[in-house]
């Protein structure tokens, strides 16, 4: 879910640049998205480009999606390498390693998972603020980022998405992109909203699959 960081404010407390610290946040989430990407791919048979391209798609379909609704074109992506290397190398380690990838443990893939949709959500939301959005707006778009991969996903591979069916997953996301677009909207201190954001995100997301939570269906 790339971003541009020339376009964030130039520095943070004097010494940390915000446009590092989200590209480090970025190809974290990136990585992690795409190794569940590739693994969702090779379980249901794909061949080895089958698996690439479908760990592609769940890395940065999600911010390819929020930066054509922003306005900044072409996608980050396609204007920083060091995102779809970082994408086709998750669905590599896949291809190359399925078998002791596929045996990490549930409770492991869980948090790895909920980590990447954190790092998603809180940076879209973010950049949203950074183009001048409402907080609205920004999580709204920080909720695409986090969401839009594993919709592209489920949808190439012939199923229903998972975030509109199961689990408390896309509200996750949306809790943590709110909290960080209000924080960055009335200026609190940037790393300590990105962090409070993402966690928001991680706690929701594993106390729902912890607790078996699921929004309620329509009867009928």
């Amino acid at each position: 879910m790339p971003t541009r960081p020339r376009r964030l404010q130039p520095r943070l407390g004097g010494r940390l640049r915000p446009a590092h610290l989200l590209r480090t946040v970025d190809l974290a989430g990136t990585a992690l998205f795409a190794l569940q990407g590739g693994l969702t791919a090779a379980a249901v048979g794909l061949d080895v480009f089958g698996v690439l391209v479908i760990a592609f798609v769940t890395a940065v379909g999600g911010g390819i999606i929020r930066d054509l609704l922003l306005g900044d074109t072409p996608p980050a992506v396609f204007c920083d390498l060091a995102y779809p290397i970082t994408a086709f190398a998750g669905g590599a380690v896949v291809v190359l390693l399925y078998t002791t990838v596929r045996d990490v443990p549930r409770d492991v893939l869980i948090p790895l998972d909920a980590a990447a949709l954190a790092l998603f959500a809180v940076v879209g939301a973010a950049k949203a603020i950074d183009h001048r959005m409402s907080p609205l707006l920004a999580a709204l778009l920080g909720t695409v980022s986090g969401v839009g991969g594993g919709v592209i996903r489920d949808v190439l591979l012939g199923g229903v998405p998972l975030v509109l069916r199961s689990d408390v997953y896309a509200v996750a996301a949306l809790a943590g992109a709110g909290v960080t677009a209000v924080g960055l909207r009335y200026r609190a201190p940037r790393v300590l909203v990105l962090a409070l954001g993402a966690v928001v995100t991680v706690v929701l997301r594993l106390v729902a699959v912890w607790q078996g939570w699921n929004l309620p269906r329509v009867a009928g």
